[in-house]
């Protein structure tokens, strides 16, 4: 990777799962360790990049000269990804957001019954693509797709709907592992990764990243 590439540009990147509380003790999460957002962020630091993780809750600890904003649901990520999208140079929504959060989350927990509890979920936001539609020229959007068959069409369709310039897809293998085998799918062809470290997956995905913002993608 050119080293002036990133030097001095503004990286944001989202990390990490999200919690959707049913109720005060009780909520909706997923496997998602933030393992790759931190190595995406610690690839990019590495390159020069000033870096800002958006971070759902994780236990892991941030690379070191990184920005860590602490989140817990989805509608406080995308509040502070819109928040500062327009400032980044490079947006990566790596983040296992939870597409559906409860309708009404009541004040305390809910009791043990006989009968059913029925829960109302309704739909998150789009975090990478309502950061997407708000873009300004020179900026370059990447995001993921956790899929678990046709990753590359699937990929290809969000790259698509949701105006991107590279979408990784990967598998539910990666979650909360340290390996990650991936499909950069960008609007010129798509190119599969071999497994590797989520390490060298994340240096991969910035230099394809960073080829994009050399282009003026």
């Amino acid at each position: 990777m050119p080293s002036t590439v990133l030097r001095g540009r503004r990286v944001l990147i989202t990390s990490g799962p999200t919690r959707e509380f049913l109720d005060p003790v009780r909520f909706l999460t997923n496997a998602s360790s933030g393992a790759m957002g931190f190595a995406l962020a610690a690839a990019a630091r590495a390159a020069g990049a000033r870096v800002c993780v958006v971070s759902g809750p994780t236990v892991l600890p941030p690379p070191r000269g990184v920005e860590v904003v602490a989140v817990t649901t989805a509608l406080e990520m995308c509040r502070e990804v819109l928040r500062r999208a327009r400032r980044a140079d490079m947006i990566i929504g790596a983040a296992a957001v939870s597409d559906w959060r409860a309708q009404r989350v009541p004040r305390h927990k809910i009791k043990r019954g006989p009968g059913r509890v029925r829960l109302t979920l309704i739909p998150n936001p789009d975090i990478i693509k309502s950061a997407a539609a708000r873009r300004r020229r020179g900026q370059v959007f990447v995001g993921f797709a956790l899929e678990t068959r046709d990753a590359a069409v699937n990929a290809r369709a969000k790259l698509v709907g949701k105006g991107l310039d590279l979408v990784v897809a990967n598998g539910p293998a990666s979650l909360a592992s340290g390996r990650a085998r991936v499909i950069l799918v960008g609007r010129d062809g798509d190119r599969r990764l071999t497994e590797r470290t989520k390490a060298r997956a994340a240096r991969d995905i910035i230099l394809e990243a960073s080829s994009l913002l050399e282009r003026g993608t």
